[in-house]
């Protein structure tokens, strides 16, 4: 295993609240870095990607106008997720709002694809993040993202990975869906992909699903990207996230979901988004989903 790159993206420009664009500074104060390396990893910190202030977005009027601002982040993002699995690298974004995960998978899928290769992706979160520019509602492009890596909605967006889609329907999982608006439901059933919900989460307990889970996304794959949106996890442990949705996974099961993905030892590259430091309490989320980082990354109790 090569070394772990840390990529920063402060964005912000997919959502209404503002703060998630300091979710990167909050995780690097929550010792990121110093813990892995204790775990035996080389660490390359290549900073924030330097993202514009919506402000400053030409005739930005709603959601829907940041979107070409986003591509071009996300485009930005991808060449990097890209050159570092073509190093042997694992690239570990943080961020900033869900629709980053547009470029981050993008460049993990281009750069596997160049090899001959697919990946599964792996998305815990609240919400299901399929919708499309036509279907939603609210305009907020971090509701969309799933949506663009299988290859639907603007071109632009489902087009970064060389070849699109980023991945496909049978390669996708989601863990921990307690949100879904119609479109989403309609979406969802279109598309084809596997919706692990809280309710079955319940009903089944949180190994037998992420057993199932990890079965989808390594099914046919050289390994997966893990997309973790801080909101799958109930905000009463996590207060500060973007959007947050009461009955998520607890402390262990998101600790437990964590473990699994280290021992299945197909984990290619990350996500940790959605940190709210200005709705935190004492930076208690970020350091929170530092310990779910090493989880997934081999801390180990014994």
């Amino acid at each position: 295993m090569g070394a772990i790159r840390i990529i920063g993206v402060p964005l912000d420009l997919g959502q209404d609240r503002r703060g998630v664009d300091m979710g990167p500074s909050a995780l690097r104060i929550a010792n990121l870095g110093p813990r892995l390396r204790e775990l035996g990893h080389e660490v390359n910190n290549l900073g924030n990607l330097e993202i514009p202030d919506r402000d400053s977005v030409p005739n930005a009027n709603q959601a829907i106008d940041l979107l070409p601002a986003i591509t071009a982040v996300c485009t930005r993002l991808a060449t990097l997720t890209a050159d570092a699995i073509r190093n042997g690298d694992t690239p570990l974004i943080l961020g900033g709002d869900h629709s980053l995960a547009m470029g981050s998978v993008a460049g993990v899928s281009t750069a596997f694809a160049e090899r001959g290769e697919a990946i599964g992706l792996l998305w815990l979160d609240a919400h299901g993040d399929m919708n499309t520019p036509q279907s939603s509602l609210s305009g907020n492009v971090h509701g969309m993202p799933v949506a663009h890596l299988l290859g639907h909605g603007d071109p632009g967006l489902a087009g970064i990975a060389s070849p699109a889609p980023a991945v496909r329907a049978e390669h996708t999982a989601l863990v921990g869906v307690r949100n879904l608006d119609r479109g989403e439901r309609e979406n969802a059933r279109a598309f084809g992909v596997r919706v692990f919900t809280m309710r079955e989460i319940d009903e089944r307990g949180l190994k037998a699903v992420m057993t199932d889970a990890l079965a989808v996304v390594g099914h046919g794959t050289t390994g997966f990207h893990l997309s973790c949106d801080a909101d799958w996890i109930d905000p009463r442990e996590a207060p500060g996230v973007g959007t947050p949705v009461r009955g998520g996974a607890t402390f262990r099961e998101a600790h437990l979901a964590m473990e699994m993905v280290a021992d299945s030892r197909r984990m290619v590259s990350m996500d940790m988004v959605e940190i709210n430091p200005v709705i935190d309490d004492h930076n208690r989320t970020a350091e929170l989903c530092v310990h779910l980082m090493t989880s997934a990354l081999g801390l180990r109790i014994l």
